[in-house]
């Protein structure tokens, strides 16, 4: 089979087009035959060596994708050959709340991914994919839409009428605005781009600030919402947590998912915020199998149809590495495998 490795993870440039025999699948397992992948921040991590550790160089990336099955190992049932399926990359976490553990098995780090022809993955991480959904669709839920649902719905409880505030417009910011609207909440989205805030506006967003030319964009999205956010998708991390805290409502839930603002001079938040306005803050780690059959019955039922900025061929994989490192996209990058 055709597949890519993350090589000596200096770059880009160490994404490494390979043929190698297709694995076949051991007791419990899955062998599933890949369709369409969605890249995420951390595959630009990964092959840069700034995701942990450094990992084997025959490491096939990419945690997030849809496909067939193809094979189905000694013991596994209730799945058939020919059915599509998708998969948390965090393949253990099948209920309940998050361990550990899970850093053990994830697909695309410790584990072989989906930028490969096929895939083996364990059964019990297995979701079908309903009739009804595209493979556009589905390659992108397992990574920035289920952490996007797990902050909004799962730790954030949103409710009909409540007011989200989601930093930036990458994959995760786009796919909480979408699911926080798809629960009838109101939404505020920023970014340094007013096209991209244009956009935003399309997809339903009611609050959109440039936070470059508004400094305090924490004061502006507090006032637009009324009395602020009820939940916070915090992306940009210690660089924009004090503000999310202030746009934050009494009661509100900041749900950090990311560090993608950089460093900071002076990284302590506002204790006496958190305290006056009784703020809950979450960390975020994507999310499990349980939870990612909700969000497909969500999307199913409501049609939901994610953002795809645009779609590579299988062997434009670096292109596409490329492309989301330029910071030019507008929801997620995707990788046409089959």
């Amino acid at each position: 089979m055709k597949a890519y490795t993350i090589g000596s993870q200096q770059g880009i440039a160490s994404l490494t087009a390979v043929t190698r025999d297709v694995p076949q699948p051991g007791p419990g397992q899955v062998l599933v035959k890949v369709r369409a992948v969605s890249l995420n921040h951390r595959d630009l991590l990964i092959v840069s060596s700034k995701y942990g550790a450094p990992r084997p160089e025959d490491r096939v990336p990419v945690s997030d994708g849809v496909g067939e099955v193809a094979v189905l190992g000694e013991g596994v049932s209730g799945i058939d050959v020919g059915q599509r399926v998708t998969a948390p990359h965090f393949v253990s976490w099948t209920d309940g709340p998050f361990s550990p553990a899970y850093f053990g098995h994830d697909l695309g780090v410790t584990h072989d991914g989906w930028l490969a022809e096929y895939v083996l993955v364990p059964a019990h991480a297995l979701v079908k994919v309903p009739d009804s959904l595209t493979d556009r669709q589905v390659a992108a839920l397992s990574g920035a839409a289920l952490t996007a649902w797990n902050a909004i719905v799962e730790v954030g409880k949103v409710k009909a009428g409540d007011s989200v505030l989601a930093l930036g417009t990458g994959g995760v910011s786009i796919m909480a605005l979408q699911i926080a609207r798809m629960c009838g909440a109101r939404v505020a989205i920023t970014s340094s781009s007013d096209e991209k805030l244009e956009q935003a506006r399309a997809l339903g967003a009611d609050v959109t600030v440039n936070y470059r030319s508004d400094g305090d964009w924490d004061k502006t999205v507090f006032a637009a919402l009324g009395n602020g956010a009820d939940i916070v998708v915090e992306t940009g991390g210690l660089a924009t947590l004090r503000q999310s805290i202030a746009a934050a409502a009494p009661n509100g839930r900041i749900a950090i998912i990311g560090a993608l603002g950089g460093t900071v001079s002076d990284p302590l938040p506002n204790f006496g915020t958190i305290i006056g306005k009784n703020l809950a803050i979450h960390g975020i780690a994507a999310g499990g199998r349980a939870m990612l059959q909700r969000l497909v019955n969500a999307i199913a039922i409501n049609g939901m149809e994610p953002v795809v900025n645009k779609v590579f061929g299988f062997d434009e994989a670096a292109d596409a590495y490329a492309y989301l490192h330029s910071g030019d996209h507008f929801g997620k990058v995707m990788i046409q495998v089959a």
